[in-house]
């Protein structure tokens, strides 16, 4: 019985062994198979070794013709053989073809690239993958390179011998691109999302953010302030003050559109929605030549410019809004991004919200006592779009749009001796912004982009005001169109030149007027302006190099501005490296801040336009000189810069003195040191940053001409700590302790003086006193979970100013004859303790 078992089971093991064999035929040398057959066939193939060397083929069968030898090989090999006489045979790869196919993927998720380009180099042959990344093309030269390109990753090349059909298709991988400037060597940055880029600047990725002191949400005006040089002497996103500069000496763009406006909630509340935005780059200095504008800083939001063929998007709330963000593909080659958010301020109030009304309208109409009944109602919201559209494997067409909106409606009911008075006042505020765009990929070292962008904003304000029996109006509204075209050529993967030139149209309108007198006023200005900008840029090894410059012409002052711009940073070993930065630029735009008390005591800033005279271009020169560390995940960085801003007037200052309604031309001059130490581990970020700074103005008007930067803050430091429990649970925990702003006391014992029948303040010199230093602990956490594989879930909770601390962030006088001295101060305070919370779903 064993013996007949034995012999069935080496049966089954024989007739195995040979279906498999006969299934799987074995490869043998082409070069060990053509001698064999030269012997059997009594002919001579003459060939090069290298041509031959390292193919493998599978044997043909045994005792077929000559002829039908010849032709089994041209099949199955990218050779040509060919018969010259009955014996001799020539193997080569002139004139053949062969056919290839490919299967191309991302490398990351290993998602197929539908449309990808794919060419044969110095042929009119090619073409594209259908939706599951898949080529195929017949007749190609055996000795051609194949290009495969899609837009967003690098080029690949590869020879068509690769890509040869035998025995299936090659799978194709493509890395992501991005240009020398948003290459990251700093994964993790303080805390997951902030990255530091080659050339110094920050960058922000909103789709891995983790978590910062006090934020329930990848705020992005909120979350670059922790940057060393980055203060707001408010606490407001509306006044982003970047090495002493002020708010509208920042250039903020939203996906390539210049925008005017910063904040919901004037000023405590981003108005980009992050989760549709996923990048923002920071620069602070060494600029590239491609921006202009921004004397003190560049803020550039980027929202998503990939087809991904996959529907997505996320909603959430916090206790002051909702919003929602979907991502639809429509084609393989259309996709359309939608994201919108609105406060449910002006139906339901929150403690949140209380607070932010409270800290945004201290001290005026609003919360005063001196009316019978006042009813408020205040909302935001924003919305944006944009259509992503594939012409072609090279060629792509983006075009987007964006509103944000502030409208706030106030309602005063009192009464006199005669009657009942009612009115009302009301502010709206909004910027709107379209822009389309045409990416070229001409070749695989050549690409175009041509752009046009509008951006509209506007302030709408009136106001009536029962001391004075006055009721005005204010409009604001800047209208700016601009067309770019911008070239990069890459002569190698390590030197590429960017060239550019843009055409630009701005106009400012700005109208007041009141009923009691009769006054009205418009004045409005038109300039254009273009530019050629150039760069060269360097990236090997150890060092990076960024060198260009940018020729500015203005056609109503009939004025050429040139400035050089320089970006360089050498790795002198793993540990240590040097940076050096420096930058001129300039700008036409800046705001004009009326009084405290003029207008609700909100949002008085209008946009002016320069005119070369009372109003100058602005122009800027900036140095910086660094060396940072980096070792074992513990990072420091030690900067020195050097500024100088020109032409500012004391119309966008914002000043309290005997002179403010004098309008001179000054500078302010600002030297310092950054430092920022950053420890990280696998469960802890902890920081500790510090700004020592030096900041002055020179005004000619004033006495002394020279005095303290109303925005000078001498020390500044800022520590914190993030710990994640586990994967999913997180916390972080921060503070910041700062000297106190500049404000300027009347003087003592001759608070007031007459002008003409008026009392005024009479204001000592500019800036000599100092308010108390600014203290706030803040403490956020964060926890991830699943509702399914497909729906991810994250509850936010944040508190600001933990310790309820009450900060004065800044202090003016007014005249007050029942007070001593018959003024009275005004000081303004930061948020008191405020609580947050967030809760969003992403699919």
């Amino acid at each position: 019985m064993i013996n007949k078992l034995s012999l069935i089971l080496l049966g089954l093991l024989l007739t195995t062994s040979i279906n498999y064999a006969q299934k799987s035929p074995s490869k043998v040398a082409l070069s060990s198979l053509l001698i064999s057959l030269e012997k059997t066939y009594d002919i001579k193939f003459s060939y090069s070794d290298d041509d031959v060397e390292n193919i493998q083929i599978v044997a043909p069968k045994t005792g077929i013709s000559l002829n039908a030898l010849l032709t089994y090989l041209n099949q199955k090999t990218f050779l040509q053989f060919k018969t010259l006489d009955n014996r001799y045979i020539t193997v080569s790869f002139l004139n053949k073809t062969i056919n290839i196919c490919g299967n191309v993927l991302e490398n990351q998720n290993l998602m197929p690239l539908a449309l990808a380009s794919v060419k044969v180099n110095g042929y009119n042959l090619g073409t594209t993958t259908n939706t599951n990344g898949m080529f195929y093309l017949q007749n190609v030269p055996v000795k051609s390179v194949i290009t495969i390109s899609y837009i967003g990753f690098k080029n690949l090349e590869i020879s068509a011998k690769e890509l040869f059909i035998n025995p299936n298709c090659k799978q194709l991988y493509l890395e992501e691109s991005s240009e020398i400037l948003s290459e990251i060597t700093m994964q993790k940055f303080l805390t997951s999302g902030l990255q530091k880029s080659t050339d110094g600047s920050t960058i922000l990725n909103t789709e891995k953010f983790g978590i910062l002191p006090g934020l329930i949400a990848p705020d992005i005006l909120k979350t670059i302030k922790i940057l060393p040089g980055v203060e707001s002497v408010n606490e407001s996103i509306s006044n982003i003050n970047v090495r002493g500069g002020t708010n509208d000496q920042n250039l903020m763009l939203w996906d390539g559109i210049k925008m005017y406006h910063a904040g919901h909630f004037f000023g405590l509340i981003s108005a980009y929605n992050p989760y549709l935005t996923k990048k923002v780059t920071v620069t602070k200095n060494g600029t590239s030549s491609v921006f202009s504008d921004g004397v003190s800083s560049t803020i550039n939001m980027e929202t998503s410019n990939r087809i991904t063929n996959k529907f997505s998007g996320g909603a959430g709330f916090n206790l002051i809004s909702a919003d929602a963000f979907v991502q639809i593909p429509i084609k393989d080659n259309l996709e359309l991004h939608i994201s919108g958010r609105r406060s449910f301020t002006d139906f339901l109030n929150t403690p949140t919200y209380t607070n932010y009304f409270n800290r945004s309208f201290q001290e005026n109409s609003i919360v005063s006592n001196n009316v019978n009944n006042s009813e408020s109602k205040f909302f935001f919201y924003d919305y944006s779009f944009k259509v992503l559209y594939d012409l072609s494997y090279n060629h792509a067409i983006r075009a987007n749009f964006i509103h944000i909106k502030n409208n706030l409606d106030y309602l005063e009911q009192y009464s006199n001796a005669n009657n009942s008075i009612e009115e009302n006042s009301n502010l709206k505020q909004e910027n709107l912004g379209a822009k389309i765009n045409w990416e070229a990929n001409w070749n695989s070292k050549f690409t175009t982009n041509l752009s046009a962008f509008v951006s509209d904003y506007r302030i709408n304000s009136s106001d009536y005001n029962k001391d004075t029996d006055q009721f005005q109006t204010q409009f604001n509204n800047v209208l700016e169109t601009v067309v770019k075209l911008n070239t990069v050529y890459e002569f190698s993967d390590i030197f590429q030149l960017t060239n550019g030139f843009v055409f630009n149209e701005i106009g400012v309108k700005n109208t007041t007027s009141i009923n009691a007198p009769t006054f009205s006023k418009t004045i409005k200005e038109v300039l254009l302006k273009s530019a050629f900008y150039s760069e060269i840029e360097y990236q090997k090894n150890n060092t990076y190099a960024r060198v260009g410059f940018r020729a500015n012409y203005f056609d109503k002052f009939q004025k050429f501005i040139f400035e050089p711009r320089i970006n360089i940073r050498q790795k002198l070993n793993k540990t240590y490296s040097l940076k050096l930065e420096g930058e001129f630029k300039n700008q036409t735009t800046a705001q004009k801040i009326d009084f405290e008390d003029n207008f609700l005591g909100i949002e008085k800033r209008r946009w002016i336009l320069s005119d070369n005279d009372r109003t100058p271009i602005i122009t800027s020169k900036q140095a910086s000189f660094g060396v940072s560390y980096s070792k074992n995940k513990l990072y420091a960085d030690i900067t020195g810069f050097y500024k100088v801003v020109n032409g500012i007037s004391t119309a966008n200052q914002g000043f309290y003195n005997n002179t403010q309604n004098f309008n001179s031309i000054g500078n302010y001059k600002i030297k310092g040191i950054e430092f920022l130490i950053n420890k990280q581990t696998d469960v802890i970020s902890t920081w500790l940053s510090y700004t020592l700074a030096e900041n002055n103005y020179t005004f000619g008007v004033f006495n002394p001409k020279k005095f303290a930067n109303s925005l000078d803050i001498t020390h500044s430091l800022s520590a914190g700590l993030n710990y994640n429990f586990t994967k999913n649970l997180k916390a972080s925990i921060g503070g910041i302790l700062r000297s106190g702003r500049p404000f300027t006391k009347p003087v003592n014992g001759n608070e007031t003086i007459q002008n003409g029948d008026k009392t005024i303040v009479n204001y000592d010199n500019p800036n000599t006193e100092n308010l108390g230093n600014f203290f706030r602990i803040d403490v956020s956490g964060s926890y991830n979970f699943l509702f399914s594989d497909a729906i991810k879930a994250t509850i936010r909770l944040g508190f600001t100013n933990i310790t309820d601390r009450k900060n004065t962030i800044d202090s003016y006088f007014v005249v007050d004859e029942s007070e001593e001295n018959n003024v009275k101060r005004i000081d303004n305070y930061s948020l008191p303790f405020t609580p947050n919370l967030s809760f969003r779903v992403r699919f």
